[in-house]
């Protein structure tokens, strides 16, 4: 594929590429561009129906085009928007939502509210994974690739991460494949292992910090400190194990705590459902506010948070279970929530998981989501049983990636 094209840019596309067509009508898709650019492009895939391109030359810059920050920018698959603007990143966001909600989800004229910004565009992130390369060095993969770029910092880890990286040492055959890094309260850091092995590889740390190591059948082990960090949202510490998930931008979490509660019709005599609990970041704000909390998480690890995190009230009830599961043993018992929250992971609702949670029939669910692909499907699901989509925010949990978070309100029809 050396034979290269000429391609006028003119829109984004989920996944941080650019779109264009080329001169037989197909559309082709660009890394590292932006609409507006006139580019040359060499194809790294050719389908009938569509291609890929990557820039050998940049015929017309958009306005919006800066220097990229990382010197491996473009070799790591972990940022595709350094070289946007932070304004037409936010802009970018908001239109992509747009489009997947139109195209996908057939709503003909969703009511997008702007991109919530993050407060910190470099530095923000409290949670980053690093995979081994066979020669043992830590990296991040490379774009659509499993091949692992050795690296000894990453601009969006927060100072205390960036801090460590330089000195972790792993050796070639230890048989660990992933590496988690999280700070929580107090810049406590602690290191997850995550390896093939049934034991922990031997270990061995110079300075403070917690480490834990789990193999294929989820047992974890210790190596050092404790098997958890603290994490402090809103003046609220919450425990969270190394297997659990938490959101990694603290300040965006904080700003989408806000939005429920301010949207939420939360009441003294309110039945909350909330689905994909995780740890309880967002239970520990709306149990407060409404009478009774049932929430279902299927992780175990997050489940023993959970209790711990949720351990003061006495109206919360938690079911260990999957969400289709759990949502047909409720509707058993008779179950009726006024408001429902659920924050899937990026595969959105399975369908048997959607049924149920209609079937519960809430007046209103908040569909708090990190892809707008699945939201979209999912969202003209619930259109088909009588669902309105009231607005939906975005809010910049992931700068410097095309990674969106929002947070839709849906209304049922009386």
């Amino acid at each position: 594929m050396s034979e290269t094209y000429e391609v006028q840019l003119t829109t984004w596309a989920y996944g941080g590429e650019a779109l264009g067509r080329l001169e037989d009508g197909r559309a082709v898709f660009v890394p590292l561009a932006l609409p507006g650019e006139r580019v040359r492009v060499r194809l790294t895939e050719d389908k009938p129906r569509y291609a890929r391109g990557e820039v050998t030359a940049l015929l017309e810059a958009a306005a919006d085009r800066v220097a990229p920050r990382c010197p491996l920018y473009g070799r790591c698959g972990g940022c595709h928007y350094q070289h946007v603007a932070y304004a037409a990143q936010l802009t970018a966001k908001r239109a992509i939502v747009r489009d997947q909600l139109v195209r996908i989800g057939k709503f003909p004229d969703p009511a997008v509210a702007p991109t919530v910004p993050s407060p910190a565009v470099w530095g923000y992130r409290n949670h980053i994974q690093m995979h081994l390369s066979p020669e043992g060095r830590l990296g991040f993969r490379a774009p659509r690739s499993a091949e692992v770029v050795p690296a000894e910092d990453c601009l969006l880890a927060a100072q205390p991460l960036r801090d460590l990286i330089p000195h972790l040492v792993l050796e070639a055959g230890s048989g660990v494949e992933r590496v988690h890094l999280r700070v929580g309260a107090g810049d406590e850091v602690l290191l997850w292992l995550r390896g093939q092995r049934p034991a922990p590889p031997a270990f061995q740390v110079d300075f403070p910090l917690s480490a834990v190591y789990t193999n294929p059948e989820g047992a974890a082990f210790v190596l050092a400190g404790r098997g958890f960090l603290p994490m402090e949202v809103k003046g609220k510490v919450f425990r969270v194990s190394a297997a659990s998930f938490f959101q990694v931008n603290l300040a965006v979490a904080e700003a989408m705590i806000d939005h429920l509660l301010e949207h939420l019709p939360l009441t003294p005599r309110a039945r909350l459902l909330e689905l994909y609990s995780g740890v309880g970041l967002f239970s520990a704000f709306l149990a407060p506010q409404v009478g009774e909390l049932v929430a279902v998480e299927s992780s175990p690890e997050a489940c023993y948070d959970f209790g711990a995190n949720l351990d003061a009230f006495d109206h919360v009830a938690l079911y260990e279970a999957p969400a289709a599961m759990a949502l047909e043993h409720l509707a058993a018992q008779g179950f009726q929530p006024d408001v429902a929250v659920l924050d899937p992971p990026r595969s959105g609702l399975s369908r048997a998981a959607l049924d149920g949670l209609m079937a519960l029939a809430p007046a209103m669910v908040a569909y708090v989501s990190c892809d707008p692909a699945t939201l979209a499907r999912d969202g003209r699901r619930m259109a088909r049983h009588g669902y309105r989509l009231v607005h939906i925010t975005p809010f910049d949990m992931f700068p410097q990636t095309y990674h969106i978070e929002t947070i839709s309100l849906w209304e049922r029809r009386r």
